[in-house]
Order: C-alpha cells, then structure tokens, then sequence
C-alpha cells in the first residue's frame, strides 16, 4: 500500500495525476500507517501538493486538502515549519477557506511542540495573517484562527509576541472590522486570560479588557448582552473572579441589576446578568455572593415568578445551579415560604409549559432534590423530602405521569428526577408505596430508544448502589433490580419458540 502511495505521489509531483487519481490517493493515505508515510515522503511530494492547490478547481483543492491534512499530521512539526514556511504563509491568502483552516490548525500544531513554537514566534508576518484570519466571513476560519493563537499565548514567548510587540496593533485594527469580529477577539483575550493569572496580566495591560468591560456597562443593551458571556467565562477561575472583583465590575454589575427596574429594555441583558451571579455562587460561595449581592436572589425570584417563559427558563436554570450544592441548597431553605411556593409553581410548569420549558424545569428540580451518601443528614434529608411534596399535591404520580409521555426528553427528564432521589430513604418509602411502582422501574418495554434505556438504567444503578434499598424495598424487588442492573441497559430476554411438524 504504501508503494502504491508513493507512486501515485510521484505522479502527483510530476503534474501527470488527474482527478481520479487525487481521489484514490485520499483513499490510500488514510490507510498507510504514519511511520510509514514519513518514511517515504519528500518536500517534492508535499510542494506538489500544494502547488495543485492553486488551481480554480473547488474537487481538485479538496482532495489536496484531504491529503495533505493526513501528510502533514504524520510529519514533526519542527520540519513542517523550516521546511514549509512559504508554503503555510500562501495558504493563509488562499480564496478557499478549507486550506486556510488546513492552515491555521497547522501552525496550532507546530506551536504545541516546543522547539517548533521559536520558529512561528520568529515568522511574525504568519502571526500578522492568523490575526486577520479572525476578521474572515466563515466563521469555520475564524475559529480556528482563535483556536491557534490562544495555543501561541500558552508561553510566556508567546505571550509577548501577541501583547508586547506590533501584533497587538493587529489585533487592535482586526477588531475594527465589525461588531461580530470584535467579539471575536474578546472570546481570544478571555479565553488567553483564563489560562493563569501572568495571561490575565498581559491581556489587562493591553487595554483589551477594559474595552470589553467598558462595554458590558455601557448603555447599547445588545452589547451588554453579548459581553456579560464572555465576562461569565472570566469568572470561572479564581484569578479572573479576583480581577473582576478588585476592579469593582462585580458590584457594577450588581448596581445595573438594580437599576434594571427602571429600564423598558433590561429584558435583553438581564438573563445575562442574572447567569453571572448564578455562575459566580457556584465557583465561589453561595451564601457569600447572596449575602452580598442580595439584589440576584431577589431577582431570581421575580424572575421566576414572572408570566414571561425566557424570564422563567433563566430563573430555573439559575436555581438549579444554585441548588447543585448543599451551601447553595441552604441559602435556598432560609428563604422558607417564599420559595417553597416557587417550587409549586415550577412543578406546575413542569406538567403545563411548553417543552423546553419543561425539560429545565425537571433538569432544575434533578439538582434540587440530589443529596450524595455523605451529605444525606436528617436535617437535609427533612428538607429535600419538604421541597419534593411542595412540587405538586401527588409529586411522585408528577413526575410518573411525565415518564409515561411518547416524548423521549421529558420521558428521560422525569427519570432523572428519581434517580437524583433514588438514594434517600424517605424517597424509596414512596416508590414502595406507590402501586406499581417498582414493577414500572424493572419493566424494559416502556423504554423505546437509547437514551431512555440509559436514563432507566441509571435509575435502577442508583436505587441498588443505595445503602438502605435492600431494608426498605425487600429481598424481592432488590433481587430483581440487582438482576436488571447485571444484565445491562439493552438486555432483552430471549423467547423460545416450539417448532410444530407441518405448521406452514
């Protein structure tokens, strides 16, 4: 096979391969091991390669592509990058975006290997065209051009070459092309501003993000909508939750939640915000951050009891995230009433809203209601059975009545909802008392597709991978629910047939 490669290789770099010929050869490379590729390639083969590339043929060009994708993987970085450079730098300018992509992820490779970065950090005219890259229309291209300078600003050589040299001034002026490329470059600083503190420092004394700050408190509200994301991703480490924290935009962006009331159009940005502070009670402390910033329960809450479904769907998953963890679980229970009301009113809308509705409503309650053994105290305990009988006047039938629907989210959402409590006593007590129950658990033939096999199955793992199953459910049901989980998510019993002489 591999002589068959090179052959068609040598035609290839002789000009004499038509159109069939480049198609089989995409076959043949895929199937030729890597050494054995790199052993028998040339730089003739590979400037052939790309020297067909020019033509203004779209078939021709993607089968080079395709063949030089799996040529260049199976090469050192440090030899595509001394000994292709010319040919990596015309691929950038290439009117076909595929050989920019095969491009740009390229030198993302060369730059993962640390011999090879020197050689991309000493080619700033490479570097200058990745950065307009970011500008491209296809955002294929673009992505991959972020994708590959976030891997450059992994070093500290990297780092200055993006932010102490005059490709910052690229990047400055790429991000003068539009609204949409501008965004684009803020996604790159807080992406390279997450990887550790000494990133964040770089991108701060750029003036980057100051910009993109200076716009998530300004009054355009789309603008404010688009920022608050890329400002949420920052919050997910430590250093960047301590940047934003010194530099007082979380107490900014708490004062605009404030001032929202007064605002006709703070619908646009709101659930924006409202995530943020969602997000940041997470990473950091929920009862901190609410104790703090008093402003996001209270508008969780009125969110939540708003007759406006996106209003709702934000204020669900934020609870939801909120009541992942037990802090956050607590912080919820001091409210007593006022959320075990809510709490009504979610069970209400997982039975009656529309399904997209529903299905953050059921993923909402799953994180609600879910203890591990080791947080499963009386008083905790005491209280997810509490948030559960407020759900609804019959929670269990609820949620049964959802898993019998021919709809297979909902099916899978309400079997979340019992595996997240299927390891607390007070919870099993129902399942036993509940006609039919077990019997529904253990019963293959309600699961019509994968997905829900799977969500049954992670059910019946969680009921027999609890301490106090076999006590209350019995030896009888236990059995068949150990047995159920030993043969597997797709098990299906085997009928046997008895052949009758002369039956047609």
């Amino acid at each position: 096979m591999a002589e068959a490669v090179v052959e068609l290789l040598e035609r290839a770099a002789r000009r004499e391969a038509p159109l069939e010929e480049l198609r089989a050869l995409r076959l043949a490379v895929q199937a030729v091991p890597p050494a054995a590729l790199r052993a028998r390639l040339s730089d003739d083969h590979l400037g052939a390669l790309f020297a067909l590339l020019s033509v203004n043929d779209r078939e021709q060009v993607s089968a080079c592509v395709s063949i030089l994708e799996r040529l260049l993987q199976a090469l050192d970085p440090v030899y595509v990058i001394q000994n292709l450079r010319e040919e990596l730098q015309k691929g950038l300018f290439h009117p076909d975006d595929s050989v920019k992509i095969l491009t740009i992820s390229q030198v993302g490779r060369i730059v993962e290997n640390s011999d090879a970065i020197t050689e991309i950090l000493n080619s700033p005219e490479l570097l200058q065209q990745i950065i307009n890259c970011i500008g491209g229309e296809k955002i294929a291209v673009a992505k991959e051009a972020i994708k590959s300078l976030s891997r450059i600003a992994q070093t500290q050589d990297g780092l200055e070459a993006l932010f102490v040299s005059s490709l910052l001034s690229d990047l400055k002026n790429v991000m003068a092309t539009n609204d949409v490329v501008r965004y684009r470059v803020y996604e790159l600083i807080v992406e390279i501003s997450s990887v550790s503190a000494d990133s964040l420092n770089y991108c701060a004394n750029s003036g980057l993000i100051s910009e993109l700050i200076g716009e998530l408190t300004g009054d355009d509200v789309l603008v404010r909508a688009t920022c608050i994301e890329m400002v949420t991703s920052l919050a997910h480490t430590p250093h960047g939750r301590q940047y934003l924290a010194q530099q007082g935009i979380i107490d900014k962006i708490s004062n605009i939640i404030v001032g929202a009331e007064s605002d006709p159009f703070s619908g646009f940005y709101l659930p924006g915000f409202v995530k943020f502070f969602g997000n940041l009670a997470v990473v950091d402390s929920p009862q901190q951050i609410c104790e703090r910033y008093p402003i996001f329960m209270e508008k969780v809450f009125e969110m939540a009891e708003s007759h406006d479904p996106t209003m709702i769907g934000v204020a669900v998953d934020t609870l939801g995230i909120l009541g992942s963890n037990v802090e956050g679980k607590q912080v919820l229970q001091k409210t007593r009433s006022r959320f075990k009301n809510l709490l009504n009113r979610i069970g209400h809308q997982a039975k009656n809203a529309p399904t997209e509705l529903r299905l953050r409503c059921l993923d909402a309650i799953s994180s609600l209601l879910y203890l591990s053994p080791e947080q499963q105290t009386e008083d905790l305990l005491r209280m997810t059975e509490s948030w559960f009988t407020s759900l609804s006047s019959q929670p269990l039938e609820l949620f049964r009545s959802i898993s019998t629907q021919p709809f297979p989210d909902l099916h899978c959402g309400a079997l979340r909802v019992f595996t997240a409590i299927a390891n607390q006593p007070w919870a099993q007590k129902l399942m036993l008392d509940s006609p039919g129950f077990v019997e529904y658990i253990v019963d293959r033939s309600v699961e019509p597709d994968k997905a829900s096999k799977d969500a049954k199955y992670e059910l019946v793992k969680a009921l027999v991978n609890s301490k106090t199953i076999a006590e209350i459910f019995g030896n009888q049901y236990y059995l068949r629910l150990r047995a159920y989980l030993r043969e597997g998510p797709y098990y299906v019993k085997a009928v046997s047939t008895t052949a009758v002489e002369g039956a047609e």
